[in-house]
């Protein structure tokens, strides 16, 4: 009886788990309902692997272990699902997530599976070894644990997000002196100085420089300002399209965007708040020879 009562408060402790890291927001993916049952589901399955886990040790099954092996190869399978269908997807995006964004997707979905099985290990296991009280606290605390983990680092940490002013000389768009590209149409650059905004991201150190050069980060945070504040790029009208350039010399970006809601204050918010992706995250102040040429 108390197997059965671990392996339901196991079970129960992943699927809260996993429910508190899904999240429909800006990304709109999982879209509801159907992605949405789906993780659920998956979900549901990694919590009772989880939860079976301990009471089949503890009475010597130990051919159980061989489901963690398993389940590790099916949300390996969940991660290529993500990348497929994301990547599907942005062929109708009119301002694309990017590979690096997509592939971070991916694997934080594979990862909250992982995250989903070790709630339900330890929730059990503190059924069976201390009681229901602390494992309900033991649940709670992992719970809060998760919600850390699943979060990174955000662009507001590395680097600073200031005004940009929008110019042309000629028919070149400037953000301050940073380039952004040309507009031939007398029209759009009438248009775009009405209606345009500008930034300017400064890095705050090395670190951020080598993170904002990365083209995959600033495609993410570029779609993240298109999702949040809207576009009016239309397709066929590539002027309009927002972009964000780097000053050569000092490793600035100037980002350019027509936005649906002209906010400033709304922009740099997201800006600052945009994830800094893993696969643009570099430290070369982590190393000896990094911290020699900045000095």
């Amino acid at each position: 009886m108390l197997y059965h009562t671990s392996i339901v408060g196991g079970l129960a402790a992943g699927v809260l788990a996993r429910l508190f890291m899904l999240r429909l927001d800006y990304r709109q993916y999982p879209t509801y309902p159907h992605d949405l049952i789906t993780h659920v589901a998956l979900g549901f399955i990694a919590a009772l692997i989880g939860a079976v886990l301990v009471p089949a040790i503890l009475l010597k099954q130990y051919t159980a272990v061989t489901f963690l092996a398993l389940a590790a190869e099916q949300f390996r399978n969940v991660r290529n699902m993500e990348r497929e269908t994301l990547t599907k997807l942005e062929e109708t995006e009119l301002v694309p997530r990017g590979i690096d964004y997509i592939e971070g997707i991916a694997k934080a979905f594979e990862a909250r599976n992982y995250l989903t099985i070790f709630n339900a290990i330890i929730t059990s296991g503190i059924v069976v070894w201390l009681g229901w009280p602390y494992a309900v606290v033991a649940a709670v605390l992992i719970i809060l644990l998760t919600q850390f983990l699943k979060t990174g680092m955000v662009v507001g940490e590395i680097a600073e997000v200031v005004p940009g002013q929008i110019s042309f000389h000629g028919p070149l768009l400037m953000v301050d002196d940073i380039f952004i590209m040309n507009i031939g149409f007398p029209a759009a650059r009438e248009k775009i100085m009405a209606e345009g905004l500008g930034v300017v991201i400064k890095p705050k150190n090395d670190n951020g420089r080598a993170v904002l050069h990365n083209f995959g980060q600033r495609q993410a945070i570029i779609h993240t300002a298109a999702a949040l504040l809207g576009t009016k790029r239309e397709f066929g009208e590539p002027e309009f399209t927002p972009l964000a350039r780097k000053n050569i010399d000092t490793g600035e970006l100037g980002l350019f965007i027509l936005p649906i809601e002209k906010d400033f204050e709304c922009l740099r918010n997201i800006i600052e708040r945009s994830p800094v992706l893993e696969s643009a995250s570099r430290k070369p102040l982590d190393s000896k020879a990094g911290r020699i040429a900045s000095d």
